[in-house]
């Protein structure tokens, strides 16, 4: 079976269940009340983490609407809508008019731990590095490949991974750099989580919602990684990560520290874990928010991110003179495997 068969199989199922549901769903007028309630509604019985999250919607709900007025302005009403929508603390929830976007600046006030300007210095990247579709990659001076992966919205095939990694095949070890990495599609992590294990291995969990109660939830399903039939990779992986390693990120870190020859070193994850959907409102606003949690395989939600298995932060000295402390520790680490 394929590895996304799982995800595939679980969106079906969920998707069936989210549509059931919108056939049956009140109208709303297309007026600043009819919109409000709509959206909250939506959340109300699809979004999957309020309970998780402690988050008294009904409350919420009650305090936004009072500031509504008919006539209200679009840039007003979208305005109380971001800020409802704030609340949940969720990079996963948008609400999309032609003139803006909402948006949840996830840990903005955690140590960025990555700073490009030294990554593409001479002391790592320079200018010499090899690009295989998103991957930038290259062989340090200590024998250690480099691997930096700016987003997963970046395609990458087979092709692309089976170039790489003979490159790197006579390195003593890898790290794969993916902070700052916010995310994209979940293909591509699978893709290259698959050149790391050569076996088949629980990765975590993953439910639907199956009513509109806020726990009404199917039971787990569990997710697998299974190896790619190209090139793998034996020797050990150091995988970095900060706060803005999100989505996609999150999810490709989560499988890739069950693994037993990889090391996730740096900061926790910024999380993101729930699978997006969307909804539209009467005025043609689009509404995007979580609907599917994840779980890693003690069944523990990964919303708020994964703990790393060495924890450092860049400090100021090595940031004077132009060294990635991250990098460094995983080269140390590596090493000495």
């Amino acid at each position: 079976m394929k590895i996304k068969t799982t995800y595939f199989l679980i969106s079906l199922l969920f998707i069936s269940s989210l549509f059931s549901s919108c056939i049956r769903e009140e109208s709303y007028n297309n007026d600043p009340e009819g919109n409000f309630n709509q959206l909250w509604r939506i959340i109300d019985e699809k979004y999957c983490y309020l309970d998780y999250k402690e988050i008294d919607w009904y409350a919420l709900g009650e305090k936004y609407r009072q500031r509504l007025t008919n006539p209200m302005t679009n840039e007003n009403l979208f305005e109380v809508m971001d800020s409802l929508l704030y609340n949940l603390k969720d990079g996963h929830v948008n609400l999309t008019a032609s003139f803006n976007q909402t948006r949840y600046d996830f840990w903005s006030d955690s140590p960025r731990n990555y700073v490009e300007a030294i990554i593409e210095s001479d002391r790592y990247l320079g200018n010499d590095y090899r690009r295989a579709a998103g991957l930038k990659y290259k062989i340090l001076d200590d024998n250690i490949g480099y691997i930096l992966y700016e987003s997963f919205s970046y395609p990458v095939g087979d092709g692309n991974l089976d170039q790489a990694l003979s490159y790197l095949a006579a390195c003593t070890g890898i790290i794969f750099d993916v902070r700052h990495n916010g995310g994209g599609n979940l293909t591509y992590a699978d893709k290259i989580a698959a050149r790391f294990t050569n076996e088949k291995v629980l990765t975590g969990y993953i439910k639907h919602k199956t009513g509109t109660g806020h726990n009404d939830f199917s039971e787990p399903y569990p997710v697998y990684l299974e190896p790619s039939s190209s090139i793998r990779w034996q020797k050990p992986v150091a995988v970095l990560a900060n706060r803005h390693s999100y989505s996609a990120t999150n999810d490709f870190v989560n499988q890739m520290r069950v693994l037993p020859n990889v090391t996730i070193i740096g900061d926790k994850t910024g999380g993101g874990s729930g699978l997006p959907f969307s909804s539209e409102l009467p005025n043609g606003w689009s509404l995007r928010f979580s609907a599917s949690p994840h779980f890693d395989r003690e069944m523990n939600h990964t919303e708020f991110g994964i703990s790393p298995d060495i924890k450092i932060d860049m400090t100021t000295e090595d940031m004077l003179k132009g060294i990635d402390t991250i990098i460094e520790a995983a080269r140390q680490h590596l090493t000495f495997q």
